[in-house]
């Protein structure tokens, strides 16, 4: 049984949040990939799409959603479903940390608005 130690999570930054990355292919899983978000307050990521469903849990805190130009804030504890194909911006307009929870399957891609392919190691 695999089992993935906190003090052995990969820790990853871009556009100002950290993805802490627990499991993927490189830590035993097979399909699926998963790892904590930590977007810290005023943190405004850039809008991308994905190429496979998102789950994202939010632990603590709140932010401030774009789905496909609807936005809804979410609260600790509310659940998003991001389709494929879905394009998603994620901001954090609080004074703390909001904290994520991700599960995806592996292989998920995002292009950003100026057509930039982000592969994220902590999701492939």
């Amino acid at each position: 049984m695999p089992v993935i130690r906190a003090s052995e999570a990969v820790t990853h930054e871009i556009h100002g949040a950290r993805f802490v990355s627990y499991a993927t292919p490189r830590t035993g899983s097979k399909e699926l990939c998963a790892w904590r978000g930590e977007i810290p307050a005023g943190t405004k990521a850039p809008a991308h799409t994905v190429n496979r469903e998102e789950i994202l849990h939010l632990l603590d805190g709140e932010l401030l959603i774009t789905l496909d130009d609807r936005t809804d804030r979410i609260r600790a504890g509310d659940t998003l479903i991001i389709n494929p194909g879905a394009t998603l911006a994620v901001e954090n307009p609080t004074d703390r940390t909001a904290v994520t929870w991700v599960t995806t399957s592996i292989g998920l891609a995002a292009e950003l608005a100026d057509g930039t392919r982000i592969t994220p190691p902590w999701a492939n």
